[in-house]
């Protein structure tokens, strides 16, 4: 069967890139065509955009590049008119993809799927209306969603199980050798590692690697401060922020430096799940350019109590969180000492698992890709 599939990040390409290899697995004349990244290309297919032509935050860079953004819309209407897949396969990014979801839902007969939901229990929950409308089947990766979405909106969903978790696994289970590589510097490896994860997109670096950077300058004496570089960011990118820093980076050894580290400083996202994962304890930072708007919509508009997925998935605090009229310098640097050693770290620990319980051992992209290939074949079936 044909499969199109969109992704608009990096995370977006690593979770596609794990659902084609299951979808491969099952459907041995899987066909491929995707608006993604690197690793989905490794898998194999056809990549009509990268999804770093793609990839725009804020009002104002997408206001900025609104003519490019629809240009890409139009040609990936297009491209699916013009192949015809056996259906759609949307990933996360719901800005651009529930209006590619509208245009199939209206022009043609292909079924959408749609892997990995778009957050709107957090922001935009009007979406829920062209939820219904526009998308065929969503598979959720999160447990708390099914109750947002059944129970409050009655819409039946599918948890599949957490590829955050997946991937976790995998890599633990194939134990990496980013600690052997490291060795060479000797007299750094007997220092315990603080990780910097400040994001994956150049606004979020650029609002919080800074004050992560100087909050970590008080722990270098006693520990290796390490950034993790962002897959779709270029060093030169980063070497600004690094002057006056004795500081590291690396980059595509994330989950190497996170296996290796004692202690995190995580601006909010996947990168937040993946560092509980690890066991590693953590302070979650997220500045933004007007911290006393985001207050004030957290207050009266966001519709959750947390921004990080590990709390949200705890549904309680087990990590603290830096966001908005809370983020500072200090903050940050209080926060930190108090997870470096002491009841603070071992409480947090305790959460952890806690987080692992709730989210289970299904193996999301497996799980996901059978339900797919049955419902495509009920649908052969039924037209």
């Amino acid at each position: 069967m044909k499969y199109y599939l969109i992704v608009g990040e990096a995370s977006g390409d690593l979770h596609a890139s794990h659902l084609m290899q299951s979808l491969k697995e099952i459907d041995k004349e899987a066909e491929f065509r995707f608006f993604g990244g690197d690793l989905m290309t490794a898998v194999g297919g056809t990549r009509v955009k990268h999804y770093r032509e793609l990839a725009y935050m804020g009002f104002i860079p997408v206001l900025l590049h609104l003519p490019t953004i629809m240009k890409n819309m139009r040609m990936c209407q297009q491209d699916i008119t013009a192949w015809q897949p056996d259906c759609v396969i949307l990933v996360d990014y719901p800005g651009f993809n529930l209006k590619i979801a509208k245009y199939v839902k209206s022009r043609t007969d292909i079924p959408v799927y749609y892997y990995i939901s778009p957050k709107i229990w957090a922001w935009k929950e009007y979406r829920i209306k062209h939820i219904k409308r526009d998308v065929d089947e969503l598979f959720s990766i999160l447990p708390f969603e099914v109750e947002f979405f059944e129970g409050k909106h009655h819409y039946p969903i599918h948890y599949v199980g957490n590829p955050t978790a997946d991937e976790v696994r995998a890599w633990k289970e194939k134990k990496g050798k980013w600690k052997e590589e490291s060795g060479k510097r000797e007299e750094n490896t007997q220092r315990p590692v603080i990780a910097l994860l400040a994001g994956s997109r150049k606004q979020e670096i650029k609002d919080n690697l800074p004050a992560m950077l100087e909050a970590a300058k008080a722990y270098e004496k006693d520990y290796r401060i390490v950034v993790a570089g962002a897959p779709a960011i270029a060093p030169d990118y980063y070497r600004p922020f690094m002057i006056g820093s004795h500081a590291e980076i690396v980059f595509d050894k994330t989950y190497e430096l996170l296996s290796q580290s004692h202690a995190a400083l995580v601006t909010s996202g996947t990168a937040t799940l993946e560092t509980c994962l690890f066991q590693v304890p953590q302070v979650v930072c997220y500045e933004t350019p007007l911290p006393w708007l985001l207050g004030y919509l957290r207050r009266h508009f966001i519709k959750v109590k947390y921004v990080s997925l590990v709390n949200l998935v705890a549904n309680r605090e087990v990590v603290p969180e830096l966001v908005a009229e809370t983020f500072s310098v200090d903050h940050i640097r209080k926060e930190l000492g108090r997870i470096l050693e002491g009841p603070a770290r071992e409480t947090m620990l305790e959460g952890y698992e806690d987080v692992r319980r709730r989210l289970g051992d299904q193996k999301a992209p497996d799980n996901a890709a059978r339900m797919i290939i049955q419902l495509l074949t009920n649908h052969k079936k039924s037209v």
